[in-house]
């Protein structure tokens, strides 16, 4: 859900890059996924990581299946969002496929022991999902403000990086009070580290 403050450039932009989405092809976006999850896992910050917070991809989002598979296959503590009636964002550890259950707005969420808000704190790599990013780290998400509020959590030096399609780097992203930068985006082409 959009806030109604929101200028209408941001607006514009997010309409705009949904459309470009929702013309993807299946195969486009597996192929994608399988390019994300190569480069992310070969980030020196992910390599090292014990926790990753991330998200599990819908529809035409650049997809998070591969990536989250090779977490758990490697033993990493993987955290899932569950969206709160307030948009704020809850965590719960990933426990598998089958551990994945449908919620509001066509999303997937972990159906484990909620962690709290504030669970976020403690993972090493923080991956968001975003529709565009520019050069200074400024993300365009879907509007509700959820992972904006997220990333506020994050401790000052924890990897954040946004996950998106080549053409969706370097936009010019109106930016709000309330918007957190993110370090890198990943893309199926390679990481860009931004600020």
């Amino acid at each position: 859900m959009a806030d109604p403050q929101t200028s209408p450039s941001k607006i514009a932009l997010r309409d705009q890059l949904l459309t470009t989405r929702h013309r993807l092809a299946v195969v486009e976006i597996g192929e994608a996924a399988r390019g994300l999850a190569t480069h992310l896992l070969a980030l020196p910050e992910m390599r090292r990581a014990a926790t990753v917070a991330t998200y599990v991809s819908v529809g035409s989002e650049p997809g998070t299946g591969p990536l989250i598979d090779a977490l758990q296959t490697s033993g990493r503590r993987v955290l899932l969002p569950r969206l709160l009636p307030d948009n704020d964002l809850d965590w719960s550890v990933y426990e598998g496929p089958g551990s994945l259950v449908s919620a509001g707005r066509g999303l997937l969420e972990p159906a484990g022991r909620l962690l709290g808000v504030e669970a976020i704190a403690h993972a090493d790599v923080v991956l968001v999902p975003g529709l565009a990013v520019d050069a200074h780290g400024n993300r365009l998400g879907r509007g509700g403000g959820s992972y904006d509020r997220a990333l506020g959590r994050v401790p000052v030096g924890t990897m954040t990086c946004v996950l998106l399609y080549d053409h969706e780097t370097g936009q010019p992203v109106p930016v709000e009070p309330h918007d957190r930068p993110v370090a890198a985006a990943a893309t199926p082409s390679g990481i860009l580290r931004l600020r």
